[in-house]
């Protein structure tokens, strides 16, 4: 996604860089289609310049996240009821993740409201006595089939539902040959002539992410972890302290339909060796509707209690338990979710939006990234057709990337990089490498000109407690 908005922040500039997804053909060009018309329009509107276009990605994920916190309202609305759909909506807002991660431009995020919609208009999820709509099922369908083109992973969540419609339906063969065939070959379709016109020959894209991220397991060079990560780690970070409600919202609420597709997605991430927090994104909104149903008990328990006392005179100064769950979520929340979106890993947007200052002052003439390939925003912030050259990591089985060959290496791969490069007049890269290239920068006219702070902690890697950039 960063590759391609790379290019086509300005098109008639001409400038830019595709990631190896796109010269694989394993990424459709629907989602960031999206974007591209956006910046398309700011420049017709001539507010092309940095500090919008740095902005207006996210703008635009803004508005298709409140969409997804509509539609999560009225999904909970439809299965328990107004008092469930209110707690339901606070549990979204009030969740350190979904406020972390909901307003990126991942596809995940879109791919998340999609999931919600569509899921709102699907027949199967709801319960016997609040039937959808006619014909609701065709625009459930719509939106799922939209879903796994601009993400063919959401086949997990769908195949779920779809095998539950089938199950629950009474009009198997309509809903096989009248409607699901005709509108998923229809958005297939779609989706491939628009890769077909952009990639200029016909690509399949669902087939080649399927070859690579399940028949190769080519996601694995970034990583794997144990099968059962999501279960003891990456879900359960992402609920946070909202879990134990979530437990008992399930056991109360007895609404298996639910709850029986988080513990689907999550079983079958499970089998892939790279997991990522993102990837099980679509079912964390689920997740906290049955949150959003444990506070409702809650509050009418609490109700109901007060009238009692009201009732008999008995006044109790204490705080309800209600109140005193809602202050322990905003409490535990509020300051994971500001740290980990103001605080946490800000030195590389911090570097660029500096380097794009300095740019358009015409006091920058090329960049060398000298970090993990992808650590940095690249020309969608800089806005500035000057030479720019990170790190490749292109996945290949068997053979070090220049990204690895560098992070095992950093003096050795310098040295033997620079005898090819055109001299730079900035380089870029954490602190932690920086220790072990000081000399060779100085014996390349380089010197210190700005250090950002990243990060308090490691990740992944050595602590990258700031990025600097050198200037010669």
């Amino acid at each position: 996604m960063m590759g391609f908005m790379s290019v086509l922040f300005d098109e008639m500039s001409r400038y830019g860089h595709l990631t190896w997804e796109w010269e694989e053909g394993i990424r459709s060009y629907l989602h960031p289609m999206m974007f591209a018309l956006f910046y398309k329009l700011l420049a017709l509107l001539r507010l092309d310049i940095p500090c919008v276009m740095i902005k207006a990605p996210r703008l635009l994920q803004s508005i298709f996240s409140a969409v997804g916190d509509l539609y999560l309202y009225k999904l909970s609305f439809v299965l328990f009821g107004d008092g469930v759909a209110k707690w339901a909506l606070f549990s979204q807002l009030a969740n350190w993740f979904m406020f972390f991660c909901f307003n990126r431009t991942f596809s995940n995020s879109l791919e998340t409201t999609l999931t919600l919609v569509g899921l709102y208009y699907w027949p199967s999820v709801r319960s016997s006595l609040n039937k959808a709509p006619s014909g609701s099922r065709k625009w459930g369908l719509a939106l799922a089939a939209l879903a796994c083109a601009i993400r063919p992973t959401s086949a997990v969540t769908w195949v779920y539902v779809g095998l539950l419609e089938l199950y629950l339906t009474h009009d198997r063969l309509r809903f096989i040959f009248v409607e699901l065939i005709p509108i998923g070959s229809v958005v297939l379709g779609i989706t491939c002539l628009l890769d077909r016109l952009m990639y200029d020959s016909w690509v399949l894209v669902p087939l080649n992410f399927l070859k690579f991220n399940f028949l190769s397991s080519g996601g694995d060079y970034y990583g794997t972890h144990k099968w059962h990560w999501y279960f003891t780690q990456g879900f359960t970070v992402m609920v946070f302290t909202f879990l134990p409600f979530c437990v008992a919202g399930i056991i109360k609420s007895k609404y298996w339909k639910l709850s029986g597709l988080i513990l689907w997605v999550l079983g079958l991430y499970s089998i892939l060796g790279h997991k990522e927090f993102r990837f099980v994104l679509p079912v964390l909104p689920i997740s906290l509707i049955f949150v959003g149903y444990s506070l409702a008990a809650l509050d009418e328990r609490d109700s109901r209690n007060g009238a009692k006392k009201r009732s008999s005179c008995i006044c109790n100064k204490w705080p309800s338990r209600k109140q005193l769950a809602i202050f322990f979520l905003l409490a535990s929340n509020i300051p994971m979710a500001l740290y980990m979106s103001l605080i946490h890993q800000r030195g590389t947007e911090d570097a660029m939006n500096y380097l794009s200052k300095e740019a358009a002052k015409g006091k920058v003439k090329s960049i060398v990234f000298l970090m993990p390939c992808h650590a940095t925003p690249y020309y969608s912030t800089l806005h500035n057709n000057l030479p720019m050259r990170f790190l490749d990591c292109i996945p290949n089985k068997g053979m070090p990337t220049e990204s690895d060959r560098f992070m095992m290496d950093p003096v050795s791969f310098a040295v033997d990089f620079a005898k090819n490069w055109s001299h730079p007049s900035h380089i870029v890269l954490f602190d932690s490498e920086e220790r072990h290239l000081k000399d060779f920068l100085i014996s390349h006219s380089f010197r210190e000109v700005r250090r950002f702070f990243h990060a308090h902690f490691k990740v992944d890697r050595d602590l990258q407690a700031s990025v600097v950039v050198y200037a010669d």
